[in-house]
């Protein structure tokens, strides 16, 4: 079990993780109250990513929405927007992750849970980055 609580900085990158099947990733955080968006990385490296959580406040396109996308050898798929963003400049927020193998559940402060397919098939998750406007209070794997 991982434990880390009270960083300063805004961003957290973790090497050398040992995320399966059946374990989750609970976070905990406070959205900037000038936030734009922030961004949740599970995956192998910056350049092989599982599931990107990102988070925006205000999208060209949508306004207030929640993409997630993956990433192959440093190019991205294709995104996938949820319109309902219950996140809120300001707010206290605890996202839990869910490793169920061939799908990631994202459940969010609402009760909202999104789902976004492992689509690089990645059986073992050892990178975790959190970063953008984005206080992390708390970090738990279980």
């Amino acid at each position: 079990m991982i434990k880390l609580f009270e960083t300063v900085s805004q961003q957290l990158e973790l090497k050398n993780v040992d995320l399966k099947p059946g374990d989750k990733l609970k976070i905990k955080g406070v959205v900037l109250h000038d936030a734009e968006r922030f961004q949740i990385d599970l995956g192998c490296d910056a350049d092989d990513l599982a599931l990107h959580f990102n988070p925006r406040f205000h999208d060209d396109a949508d306004g207030a929405v929640l993409v997630c996308n993956s990433k192959s050898d440093g190019c991205w798929g294709d995104e996938k927007r949820e319109i309902h963003n219950p996140l809120q400049r300001g707010s206290d927020v605890k996202i839990v992750f869910k490793m169920a193998g061939d799908v990631f559940e994202v459940e969010l402060p609402d009760g909202q849970e999104v789902q976004f397919p492992n689509r690089v098939v990645m059986d073992v998750t050892s990178y975790i980055r959190v970063t953008g406007d984005f206080k992390l209070t708390g970090f738990k794997i279980c």
